[in-house]
């Protein structure tokens, strides 16, 4: 059974920095290296959105408000994603979720897992 479990959040004066970690278990090394892994968020009374999402190969895409801000990294070692949030905003206020696709073998088929979120509040 995967799990994910993502820690890091908490209250942060604008302009400062936070960095999420998320552990993915229940998954082989292997499976977690192949998968596509990000972080999404939802404000109150908004939809959940892209924040940051890469693939296998490492290539990173994120949403225009927080490029050139935050950072996505994976640890394949440690079936690890983490999101460096630099310079934050009070409109970066939101529950963050990570998520993780997980492939076969053959990429014929998917299974998307995400984790219960983690609060982060940016106070002006």
């Amino acid at each position: 059974q995967v799990r994910l479990a993502e820690s890091g959040g908490e209250t942060v004066q604008a302009g400062g920095s936070l960095t999420l970690s998320c552990t993915a278990a229940g998954v082989a090394v292997s499976d977690f290296r192949a998968a596509d892994v990000g972080w999404y968020r939802q404000a109150p009374g908004q939809k959940r959105e892209m924040v940051a999402r890469t693939t296998r190969a490492n290539t990173p895409v994120y949403s225009d408000s927080v490029k050139d801000r935050f950072t996505i990294s994976r640890d394949n070692a440690k079936n690890m994603v983490n999101l460096q949030m630099n310079i934050l905003k009070p409109e970066d206020t939101a529950v963050y979720y990570c998520y993780v696709r997980i492939y076969n073998y053959a990429r014929t088929a998917s299974s998307d897992f995400w984790g219960q979120g983690t609060q982060v509040t940016v106070s002006s």
